[in-house]
Formats: structure tokens, C-alpha cells, sequence
């Protein structure tokens, strides 16, 4: 099978983009965190198609039932589970427009391409839940100490052989 792929498109200047559109937002400079060692490469134990997979989105999504994400510096997180119906799922975000997601909440948080990658066996499964947060989170001690920790704990109970990180 041969796969027609289009003109290669230049690479999105993510970082200075965001940058911009925080300042447009009247917050400020938005100060990336930077590290000087690279993170530590972890290769699969195992093919893909045999793996536990998980998925951590920042573009504010959440279940019925559960409280929207409400302030640019809220550093909580919410757990929906992986079988959730779509229809139950909101978005709301101070930092980006979020009429796309209402629209088709998969474009920040892709749940259906991971069900059907999982249903085609191009994964071995789904976690039990998916993680959102709020992107935009100034306070870089608070995601450092509060935070990641806490996603990390979820996903080590959850079994995961790999995430899947959706930023916005």
C-alpha cells in the first residue's frame, strides 16, 4: 500500500507563538521552564501494539459532573475515564479559543483516534482514565512539586507503558 503524503509544512514556532498570544492575554511573560539535562530516554519494553497506553491533555477538559478548570494558575487535574462518552466532555480554557473544542472536543483531547488505534490493534489498550489540565500554569514550583508528581502516581497505578501528552 503507498501512502500519498502532501507538501511538508514548516514546523510550528510553538514556543515563540505562545509566548505572544500569553502576552496579547495582558498576564505578562509567560517564562518557559527550561532544563539542562535532557529527560532520561525510556524505550519500550515491549511493540506498541502489545502496550497499556495513557493520555495527559492541557486544553481544559472535563466531564459533567466534574468542576471546570476556572483561573490561568489552576494546577488541579481531573481523571475521565477512557470509555466516557464523548457528548459528556467540556472544554474551557482562559488561553485559547475553545469553539473547536465544543465543537469536536477531540481536537485537544483525542480520544476517539486512541480508541480506534486500540480497536485496530495498533495498541494494546487503554488506560482506565485520561488526565487534563489547564495549560498555562505560571506557577512552575506548583507543577514541579504538586502536580507531576501527582499525574505520575496516577499513571504508575494506571500500569502505563506510555503517555500520550495532547498540549494545547
Amino acid at each position: 500500500m503507498t501512502q500519498t503524503v502532501g507538501p511538508r509544512q514548516p514546523p510550528i514556532e510553538y514556543i515563540g507563538r505562545i509566548t505572544a498570544q500569553y502576552a496579547g492575554l495582558g498576564y505578562g511573560e509567560y517564562r518557559w521552564l527550561h532544563s539542562e539535562e535532557p529527560p532520561a530516554w525510556a524505550p519500550l519494553e515491549r511493540p506498541i501494539s502489545e502496550c497499556r497506553i495513557g493520555m495527559i491533555a492541557t486544553g481544559g477538559i472535563y466531564s459533567v459532573g466534574q468542576t471546570a478548570f476556572h483561573y490561568r494558575d489552576d494546577a488541579t487535574y481531573r481523571a475521565i475515564p477512557t470509555d466516557v462518552d464523548v457528548a459528556a466532555l467540556r472544554a474551557t480554557h482562559f488561553a485559547y479559543d475553545v469553539t473547536d473544542a465544543r465543537t469536536d472536543i477531540n481536537c485537544v483531547f483525542p480520544i476517539d483516534a486512541l480508541r480506534s488505534m486500540r480497536d485496530a490493534g495498533e495498541i494494546g489498550e487503554l488506560g482506565p482514565n485520561a488526565y487534563t489540565l489547564m495549560g498555562g500554569i505560571y506557577s512552575t514550583r506548583r507543577v514541579r512539586e504538586e502536580l507531576i508528581p501527582e499525574l505520575v502516581k496516577r499513571c504508575q497505578a494506571d500500569e502505563l507503558d506510555a503517555v500520550l501528552l495532547v498540549p494545547v
